[in-house]
């Protein structure tokens, strides 16, 4: 505010000055007499302050008409003045708005006007470095993929743009399915750009899917080092990729060389239960049953699982029904409550013929949590107690058409596994399998039903009691199940049918 007053007080002082002036030159008496050639010419006071400031203002023309000429003339000979500065002044601004033009295009969905804007902005601009992204760019989104392979390849050739031209030409190699020089061009543009994220990940993914376990290994590794993973998320896929590494070793027939692996896979992540099954069977072969019990403890306590109750059976195969309920109890103790617990005890009850007690293991589980294979195990437990067959066809019937567990579903697609893979067997992605009940109930049946007589014992009496089980077993394996199917089954319990 005391600004303006300010420049308000300042301009009224000025014009007053001026004002002032001007009166003082028209009221001043005299005149300059200016003779030349002959003429005489005489002015007034005003007259020669107007003649001045006239005569300034002429000769500001006249040097900056001459400056324009010089300009022109180094301009014509090829040297970089004002006015060629001038002219790359304004084709660099049209060539910016030409790249603007086309970025907004490309984020549009407008290809082709892209194409055009990118072409118009490489014109005037002659900056190749940053007009050949847009145009690939926009040539992929035509469906132009040899133009855009071209662009790529001439970024490859400068230094400055090496990295997204290979990024580029490894992305159209996925896009084909060109898994072999997609990964080449992912190791390439791994060591020029080490700390690329996105790089990193593809880099990974293609390995496992090579099952290069150990050159992931090393690209997990150096994700750590970059800080793109957090440490216990690398501690976890590490474990994932020794486990994978050291079924690989499984399958090369490496007994020493495999039972470390399997072990180190364990101790990196003790809850990963493919890692914790196998650590267990190779203290197994080793003799050591209380190191895999203990393995198989710590596994069960963080996620109770079928594949975790057969390895613990595995340890010893031979013992009575009794003692095997015995041993069992310590390893479930921590997870009493939980639905695999409950079902893992009513198998041994029944394979010790113990049907109130297995009963009473189950519980309420078929109200709470009915899944195919509690409803087996209660068609199982109402034969062995000398229920009428029709009440163990309703129970066989009712477990066809129930929810079938927990499964190994991809937290990516969303696919169901029969068995756990570190690489998803539909996307790809790595590491996103996990043990949970699938969104709908259309998937096969899981392992837990099967592994009955592993856990139960190889004697005939178990067999015969888990008879029904197996028959259900077999029957949701399938996608589908017809009318005959059960026909088929009602008929196998009731023999004069």
């Amino acid at each position: 505010m005391l600004w303006s007053l300010v420049k308000i007080v300042f301009f009224v002082v000025l014009v007053a000055a001026l004002a002032f002036g001007g009166m003082f030159l028209m009221d001043s008496e005299g005149s300059m007499d200016i003779a030349f050639m002959g003429f005489k010419i005489s002015l007034s006071p005003i007259k020669v302050v107007i003649a001045i400031v006239v005569l300034l203002v002429a000769a500001w023309v006249l040097l900056k008409l001459v400056g324009l000429c010089i300009a022109f003339i180094k301009f014509l000979l090829g040297d970089e003045t004002a006015l060629s500065r001038y002219f790359h002044r304004n084709r660099e601004r049209k060539g910016f708005e030409a790249m603007a033009e086309g970025m907004m295009a490309l984020a549009s969905g407008e290809g082709r006007v892209a194409m055009a804007k990118a072409s118009k902005a490489e014109k005037y601009l002659g900056k190749p470095e940053l007009t050949n992204l847009l145009t690939a760019q926009a040539a992929e989104m035509t469906g132009d993929k040899r133009k855009a392979q071209e662009v790529y390849r001439r970024l490859v050739a400068d230094d400055r743009t090496r990295f997204v031209g290979v990024r580029g030409i490894m992305k159209q190699k996925l896009a084909e399915g060109d898994t072999e020089t997609a990964l080449k061009l992912a190791e390439k543009a791994f060591a020029i750009k080490p700390k690329h994220v996105e790089t990193q990940d593809t880099l990974l993914q293609l390995q496992a899917g090579k099952k290069d376990w150990a050159a992931a290994r090393n690209t997990l590794a150096a994700k750590l080092k970059h800080g793109a993973i957090p440490r216990d998320v690398h501690k976890r896929r590490d474990a994932v990729l020794a486990l994978s590494e050291a079924k690989g070793i499984f399958e090369k027939g490496a007994t020493l060389e495999a039972q470390e692996a399997a072990i180190e896979a364990n101790k990196k992540s003790p809850d990963l239960i493919p890692a914790a099954v196998m650590a267990a069977d190779e203290y197994t072969r080793q003799g050591k049953a209380r190191p895999a019990t203990k393995v198989l403890k710590k596994a069960w306590d963080a996620q109770p699982h079928p594949d975790l109750a057969a390895a613990f059976a595995r340890i010893a195969p031979d013992e009575t029904p009794a003692a095997r309920i015995k041993r069992f109890t310590g390893l479930v103790s921590a997870k009493l409550d939980h639905p695999e617990t409950k079902m893992l005890m009513t198998e041994l009850q029944i394979a010790a013929e113990d049907f109130p007690a297995a009963r009473r293991a189950l519980g309420e589980l078929i109200k709470s949590d009915p899944t195919a294979r509690s409803m087996t195990l209660m068609a199982a437990i109402e034969r062995g107690e000398g229920a009428e067959d029709v009440v163990v066809r309703g129970w066989l019937t009712r477990a066809l058409t129930a929810p079938r567990g927990p499964q190994w579903i991809c937290d990516k697609c969303q696919t169901v596994h029969a068995i756990w893979t570190p690489v998803c067997d539909n996307c790809a992605a790595f590491d996103t399998l996990s043990w949970r009940t699938p969104p709908h109930s259309e998937v096969s049946m899981p392992s837990g039903t099967e592994m009955l007589p592993m856990i139960v014992g190889a004697s005939s009496d178990a067999a015969a009691q888990t008879e029904d089980a197996e028959v259900v077993a077999n029957l949701t394996d399938q996608s589908e199940v017809s009318d005959a199917d059960i026909i088929e089954l009602e008929s196998n319990e009731d023999p004069d049918k």
